[in-house]
């Protein structure tokens, strides 16, 4: 197949080695399970179950009907000890409405939904309602709800399912891992999807560090879908390059891959829709990569949904030296971790405890005008002329020269000789801009609803004018009951 350039890009040191060869390890049961409502783009789920309750392993424990939802499963089988504001794995350090179970020990499932046994011969409204219903998100960070995205085949013409084992993320190998180990299931997932989609071709892309997970790939791909090595080149991994070297079609700014007829996926997304269509399991755990020069073990771990982050680095043989930083994903786009109390979040790729020799940490210097940022920025942005209109909060010109369109992939960042953080003024700038949107849209909102009560009151009004009885000048006649004289009587003889 031929690829295609992308624009801009980076390559820093990768560090994979520390885990690349470490296979996939199942951590134990932890001592509690801490469940966030809310683990994915879109509206939080309502708990559906109540303190003391027992709940059985994959059981249904949030949701709702919303499309833009995601329901949560209890993980294990035991009690549920409390619902209460938990600290998210976010750098806020803000709470979020958790349910907390204490495993009985028991692993006792609950009735799960029958088996699709024939996937392929399945309505695809069905494929996509147990995707749904499953509690599947896109696994490479962004926990987007796959359902949703498995409905773009209703309203895009589609050609393409773009399968993501690109894992372009320094320190990251957990995709690796399961393309090493869980190629057929990753192939069947596609598939499920590609059917669901109505998409007639299949494409796995993965980066040309991986030679074992490209050849045990190829294998399991031969005669349904093309696997294809990408140039190790960040952000390979971002669904708008992927695509473009794919393709050699740019998505349209603020647009979808869909609108060039391509759908991305992960590869663990696909593996766990596989597990939700042939054995009706929902997503209630998730392998990911422990990493970092702070980290005794690195190691790739399988571990539950809401298992504390504090536990995953004890079974990694705890910490050598006290972390500089710690991460939620990977150095580039991941996010800083509040602390060890977190959860595990359906959309966690990695937790990375960096020493100090790691972070790039030093005073914010002047700019120097090198225009480093701008030769790599893989959108073609000019990212120093749009941190001077963000600083001077002057957002409607950052928005001119295209802030919305940043992908914070955080390559301006890591060539910047000045350590000037452009990542986190370009995402203050677009929280910025998003929050005065929907301000600027409650307020449309209001005006319309407004507008459309005083229409309602005039034509009220109106009717009841019609309705009132016309006055044809006469006297109006006396109220029954009464003793007024009526107009003849009053005329004198």
């Amino acid at each position: 197949m031929k690829l295609f350039p992308i624009r801009g890009g980076i390559h820093p040191d990768y560090r994979k080695e520390e885990t690349s060869e470490e296979p996939i390890v199942t951590m134990p049961m932890p001592g509690a399970l801490y469940i966030p409502l809310q683990q994915h783009i879109g509206v939080s789920a309502d708990p559906l179950v109540k303190q003391g309750d027992r709940v059985l392993k994959g059981q249904l424990i949030a949701g709702n009907h919303l499309t833009m939802s995601v329901p949560q499963h209890a993980p294990t089988s035991g009690y549920v000890r409390a619902i209460a504001e938990i600290t998210a794995p976010h750098p806020s350090g803000l709470p979020q409405t958790t349910i907390i179970i204490e495993p009985d020990g028991k692993e006792e499932w609950c009735t799960l939904p029958a088996p699709i046994t024939d996937p392929f011969s399945t309505d695809p409204e069905i494929i996509r309602t147990r995707v749904a219903e499953a509690g599947v998100v896109g696994m490479g960070g962004a926990a987007f709800p796959s359902a949703v995205k498995l409905n773009l085949g209703l309203r895009y013409k589609l050609r393409i399912l773009l399968i993501n084992g690109a894992e372009c993320e320094p320190y990251l190998t957990c995709d690796d891992r399961v393309m090493r180990e869980r190629a057929d299931a990753i192939i069947d997932g596609a598939r499920i999807m590609a059917h669901a989609l109505g998409v007639p071709r299949i494409v796995v892309a993965i980066e040309e560090n991986k030679p074992q997970a490209i050849a045990i790939m190829t294998k399991a791909a031969a005669g349904v879908a093309e696997v294809v090595a990408v140039p190790v080149q960040y952000p390979m991994g971002s669904e708008r390059h992927l695509t473009q070297a794919i393709t050699g079609q740019e998505t349209p700014a603020r647009g979808l891959t869909a609108d060039i007829g391509v759908v991305v996926h992960n590869v663990s997304t696909a593996c766990a829709v596989h597990n939700a269509i042939r054995h009706g399991r929902p997503l209630i755990s998730r392998v990911l990569t422990v990493s970092g020069h702070a980290v005794r073990n690195p190691k790739n771990v399988e571990t539950l949904i809401g298992t504390q982050v504090a536990e995953l680095i004890k079974f990694c043989g705890d910490f050598k030296e006290a972390p500089a930083r710690l991460v939620n994903g990977g150095p580039m786009m991941g996010n800083p971790l509040p602390g060890l109390g977190v959860p595990v979040v359906k959309g966690m790729s990695g937790v990375l405890a960096l020493a100090a020799n790691e972070v790039n940490e030093g005073p914010e210097q002047p700019c120097i005008r090198c225009g480093s940022c701008v030769s790599i920025c893989p959108l073609g942005l000019t990212p120093v002329e749009l941190v001077a209109f963000v600083r001077r909060d002057l957002l409607d010109n950052a928005e001119k020269l295209g802030v919305r369109d940043c992908v914070s992939c955080g390559s301006c960042s890591w060539v910047c000789p000045a350590r000037i953080p452009l990542v986190h003024y370009f995402n203050y700038a677009k929280g910025a801009l998003n929050a005065r949107d929907r301000e600027r849209n409650k307020l449309e909102r209001v005006k319309t609803m407004a507008e459309a009560h005083a229409e309602r009151v005039a034509k009220a009004a109106m009717a009841k004018q019609q309705r009132a009885p016309k006055n044809t000048g006469a006297s109006p006649p006396p109220p029954r009951g009464t003793n007024e004289p009526s107009a003849a009587e009053k005329i004198t003889p």
